[in-house]
């Protein structure tokens, strides 16, 4: 059926993004995968994706994926995971793309607390001085 076909375009599409294949991410998209279709956890491909492969962040981007989209259970979102991971390229492709950052997770952590938790100075700066701009 349609419907299972389109399950399994996400399926591909988020194990593609998680194990951070660019060029099998962008055929995928390019093929007409669903940018943000969940994968059996509900979850998406920006919010699975390896946050260390920027360009699989900008592919996604790219093709329309929402870069807000907040764990049903954590309320986590993209730009909180490639903070707390230390990864500022994918961080910036994500606020130019509209990632907020002043979003709190569900233990009430913005992206630059997890920053700082985790030591990553330069990905603390940034969130600093780009929501001390707003």
């Amino acid at each position: 059926s349609a419907g299972s076909s389109m399950d399994s375009a996400g399926e591909k599409l988020a194990t593609a993004a998680a194990r951070g294949r660019v060029e099998e991410v962008r055929e995928l998209l390019e093929a007409g995968a669903p940018p943000d279709a969940p994968n059996r956890f509900g979850r998406r491909p920006i919010q699975v994706m390896m946050m260390g492969s920027t360009q699989v962040a900008r592919l996604l981007l790219l093709h329309g994926a929402d870069p807000n989209c907040a764990d049903p259970v954590t309320l986590a979102r993209p730009v909180h995971d490639a903070a707390r991971e230390g990864f500022l390229d994918t961080l910036v492709e994500l606020h130019q793309a509209g990632a907020r950052l002043d979003v709190r997770d569900a233990w009430g952590r913005l992206p630059v607390d997890l920053a700082e938790e985790q030591g990553h100075r330069d990905v603390a700066q940034y969130l600093r001085n780009a929501s001390g701009a707003v």
